[in-house]
């Protein structure tokens, strides 16, 4: 059996769950969980783009319940908590139980820490004295981050992709001129931007990240909300195309840097992106749970059919294995997320697991949805009923932070570059099944180019299969 709570799961791999984080997790169930899908019932955000008397606002329509809900995840500390207590564990505790009930409210805290971090690492003093404070805030005046990469020729290839500009004009402000198509979290009171230095040619080495307040020295809008995406799913993070007009902004790091520090954004997100999916995953299979066990048919509950009984534990067994692997990116991305460029070892070995944790977990959460939708038969597709919509949030998880191909090529990419299975099978040597780990690696190294990348999925979840048989030894799964 799984935990009916997100708590249940975190405690079953012996992971701290702390008073506050169960208070937390009881308020979701007792109330915000209902606000919640009376935001997803809704649809898109409204957007008010001019007050009354014509100026540009572009504010945020939700009910005041949605702001009461976002709010209490950080007065929890979902991103506070990470600096005062010196680790990243309690924003993917919070996350998890976050993601159970919604794991579209799980990203405004994503974008939000990931935009704290570099501020944190790479900002000035001046900067971080200035804008830190209050991203981190557990109570008084709290702000949200945003980190806004994609534009509309798409994400991946950000190097060709990317036609926003920076100019310098001094003392480390830029103005940012451009476009950007999908800004998750729109409204925030900061972002973190790519944008190409002027006068520097397209590619990843000419890319920087920038600072990007909400609001001018002069107190005007900073950037501008065109429109408001109508998604599939995640209706509780505003998502929209945001234009970038002589905006100022703060270099962050090095010019040189900005691909790295990119990636450092994206690679927290991609591990929250691996937890949210098994949490979503894991409310499936209790959903289905719930509904099987007083559904009568053929003369029993269909939870005591033997077909049904044996996919319920293969689901089961599927989801833990599924937590196994993302609390394992977490764990990795715990000792190294301090670090700057140029990355040790480890760090690599953590990008690694963290695309086979993105990778495998979102495929996990859409097959756990879509699973959950057919034994509820018939009323697995009404709206009214919570696994249509598991659905629809699943289907986006895929996407988010780099599509499956991405993760794919970027791993192995890691092991051809990096020698990333290297660090993943000295971090495994200790346990059965660890040496195929490192014949895989070598086996990837070793091949014909073309053949390599025709192939890469093949070879990648032949090593996701590979470290699963060792995750099942660390955590006794059966």
């Amino acid at each position: 059996m799984l935990p009916e709570r997100p708590s249940g799961m975190l405690k079953d791999f012996g992971i701290e769950v702390k008073e506050e984080d169960l208070k937390y997790e009881e308020e979701w169930d007792r109330r915000w969980k209902y606000i919640s899908e009376a935001v997803d019932r809704v649809g898109t955000v409204q957007l008010r783009m001019f007050d009354r008397w014509g100026n540009r606002i572009d504010e945020l329509l939700y009910p005041p319940e949605y702001w009461e809900m976002l709010y209490a995840g950080y007065r929890a500390g979902v991103v506070g908590r990470a600096f005062k207590e010196g680790s990243l564990k309690p924003f993917y505790v919070l996350g998890y139980i976050t993601s159970f009930y919604d794991p579209g409210v799980y990203c405004p805290y994503t974008v939000s820490i990931s935009t704290a971090l570099p501020l944190y690492k790479y900002g000035s003093e001046e900067l971080k004295e200035k804008y830190l404070p209050n991203l981190i805030a557990t109570e008084g005046e709290i702000w949200q981050g945003a980190t806004w990469m994609t534009e509309a020729r798409g994400g991946s290839d950000l190097g060709n992709t990317v036609e926003t500009v920076a100019a310098p004009i001094g003392d480390g402000l830029y103005i940012l001129n451009g476009e950007k198509y999908f800004a998750s979290n729109v409204g925030a009171e900061v972002a973190v931007v790519a944008a190409r230095i002027k006068g520097k040619p397209k590619g990843v080495r000419s890319l920087a990240l920038f600072l990007l307040p909400k609001y001018r020295r002069d107190g005007s809008l900073n950037y501008l909300v065109r429109r408001i995406k109508p998604k599939i799913g995640t209706r509780s993070v505003p998502t929209g195309e945001v234009e970038l007009r002589d905006s100022e902004a703060y270099l962050l790091g090095r010019e040189e840097w900005g691909i790295y520090l990119i990636l450092e954004a994206l690679n927290v997100s991609r591990v929250a992106n691996s937890v949210g999916s098994v949490a979503l995953a894991h409310r499936a299979w209790v959903e289905a749970l719930t509904f099987a066990r007083k559904r009568w048919a053929f003369g029993k509950y269909i939870s005591e059919h033997p077909l049904l009984r044996r996919q319920f534990e293969d689901m089961r067994r599927e989801v833990r294995e599924a937590f196994a692997l993302a609390w394992e990116a977490v764990e990795a991305l715990d000792g190294v997320y301090l670090e700057k460029p140029r990355y040790s070892q480890a760090y690599h070995t953590f990008r690694l697991i963290a695309h086979m944790a993105k990778y495998w977990t979102a495929e996990v959460s859409v097959s756990a949805a879509k699973w959950a939708m057919e034994v509820h038969g018939g009323m697995g597709v009404l709206e009214e009923y919570p696994v249509e919509r598991l659905l629809r949030e699943a289907m986006i998880l895929p996407i988010w932070e780099g599509t499956a191909h991405r993760q794919v090529l970027d791993g192995i990419e890691a092991i051809v570059k990096k020698d990333a299975h290297i660090g993943l099978y000295e971090r495994f040597k200790d346990y059965a099944g660890a040496e195929e780990i490192r014949r895989i690696g070598e086996e990837i190294k070793g091949m014909d180019e073309y053949v390599r990348e025709r192939d890469a999925d093949l070879l990648f979840t032949g090593l996701i299969d590979a470290t699963l048989k060792v995750l099942r030894q660390r955590y006794s799964l059966t």
